[in-house]
């Protein structure tokens, strides 16, 4: 028989998870975390858990690896305390670039990751905008995969539905993410022909009519932001009259803020999938919650309802 649910956050950084927790009208449960002097992680849970379920949100922003090992050290904790289920709430699922085995002898560490999740005890995983949907398959445990697309798209629709826009893929590979926001706009797509690895940032060419239009470039991550840069770079070249960048993962690693805040883009939208510091944001800046598509996510889990609505 389930218990009743619990939630929690590993990390001191923790803005999403309080609004997954406001809008379930439960506290976040209290969780000690300590570091020794070598780095390792300690982990002590203040309250009594046992027979509950469990709701752990832990995305792999900031340091992936100590993200990681974080969660995993307290899968094992709320384990050995006789929770009922241990739910997983990774809004962004690291390592999920290396997918497959483009070279020999390459890992795929995305199905690492679920090994390592899934050895360790967890019972079911949320996340959102995977870099690849057939990560899921990865997995013998239930997977929701949730998207912030739809979010996104409603934004757009308010601030840009008036104006002539086409909807950028970056590559061939982000086509069928380009197309859904495209569907919701009612625009046409166009795609961005990049230069194979390792020389991927440079673009051979545009295909599709951006003279004229709205240019929104649609990822699903922006990491150092110079896809996003070369993108707007490129559209704007082509006849593009501005360029919006949208991803549902803003990790903004090395310098990508001041590069972003820089180009010659004029908004970049995204999701708080990833808890970014304030030294992180800036004014070109636009992030959606996904606190409430998360928290009802939680919800259906906990009543045993369908999540198809949000999907």
């Amino acid at each position: 028989m389930a218990g009743k649910m619990k939630l929690f956050s590993v990390t001191s950084e923790r803005p999403l998870a309080t609004k997954i927790a406001d809008y379930l009208d439960i506290p976040l449960c209290e969780v000690e975390l300590q570091k020794f002097s070598d780095g390792e992680v300690k982990i002590n849970i203040e309250e009594s858990i046992r027979g509950t379920n469990a709701y752990v949100v832990q995305s792999m922003n900031s340091n992936v690896n100590e993200r990681l090992m974080e969660l995993l050290i307290m899968v094992d904790a709320l384990k050995r305390a006789s929770v009922h289920s241990i739910n997983i709430i990774m809004p962004y699922y690291g390592y999920a670039r290396q997918d497959r085995k483009a070279r020999s002898r390459e890992p795929i560490t995305a199905k690492l990751m679920a090994n390592l999740i899934q050895r360790a005890g967890a019972d079911r995983l949320i996340t959102v905008d995977l870099h690849a949907a057939q990560i899921q398959g990865f997995f013998n445990i239930p997977i929701d995969h949730l998207s912030a697309i739809p979010l996104i798209g409603d934004y757009l629709i308010e601030h840009y539905g008036e104006k002539d826009v086409v909807v950028v893929a970056p590559d061939h590979s982000g086509v069928v993410r380009a197309r859904r926001i495209a569907d919701r706009l009612n625009a046409p797509i166009a795609i961005l022909n990049r230069k194979p690895r390792p020389h991927e940032d440079e673009i051979m060419s545009v295909i599709g009519d951006v003279k004229g239009k709205v240019a929104i470039v649609v990822d699903d991550i922006i990491d150092t932001g110079v896809r996003a840069t070369t993108s707007a770079d490129i559209l704007l070249e082509k006849g593009a009259v501005e360029v919006i960048a949208c991803a549902t993962h803003s990790v903004m690693a090395g310098n990508a803020t001041e590069r972003l805040q820089n180009s010659n883009i004029k908004e970049i939208i995204t999701s708080d999938s990833i808890d970014l510091p304030e030294d992180k944001q800036f004014d070109k800046l636009t992030t959606i919650s996904i606190g409430r598509i998360l928290g009802r996510a939680i919800e259906g889990v906990q009543e045993n309802r369908s999540l198809h609505p949000l999907f």
